[in-house]
């Protein structure tokens, strides 16, 4: 019988050091504003992005419109986002930053980038290559199949 070894397989590699990562890094969030992931997914989405829907939002950070739905709630109960309705589709919402949200991303930007700046520093500059090339071309070659 053939057995497959989960530890060597790529696919759960990849999910446990994203994992690790995110866990990682959700303390910097966490201590600083008490954010959750999605909240700080959401934060991060509208402030690179600007005004969104919760559904481009959703499909943008790779999250369940549930935890969408969960973040956004919790984000305009700290006023740190508001929600307009579409002028031509009522049951769209566009969801932006207010100045409180936007303060809050732009005091984690600097932080989010020297996280960063460390994880990659435990690496050699040929494995930064590496891994950056080696990450771009799955990426790509997986959005190209979505097609």
């Amino acid at each position: 019988m053939d057995i497959l070894e989960l530890e060597s397989f790529l696919p759960y590699r990849l999910y446990r050091l994203a994992d690790a990562v995110s866990r990682e890094f959700s303390k910097v969030y966490k201590d600083r504003h008490g954010l959750t992931r999605p909240e700080w997914r959401t934060l991060s989405g509208l402030g690179q992005r600007g005004t969104m829907t919760a559904t481009a939002l959703g499909e943008q950070s790779a999250m369940h419109k549930t935890k969408v739905s969960r973040a956004v709630a919790e984000l305009e109960r700290r006023r740190w986002l508001v929600r307009t309705a579409d002028q031509n589709d009522r049951r769209v919402e566009h969801l932006t930053l207010t100045n409180a949200g936007l303060a809050a991303y732009r005091e984690m930007v600097p932080l989010a980038k020297a996280f960063e700046r460390e994880l990659l520093a435990r690496l050699s500059p040929g494995e930064r290559a590496a891994a950056t090339s080696g990450l771009a071309a799955l990426e790509a070659s997986l959005a190209s199949d979505r097609k």
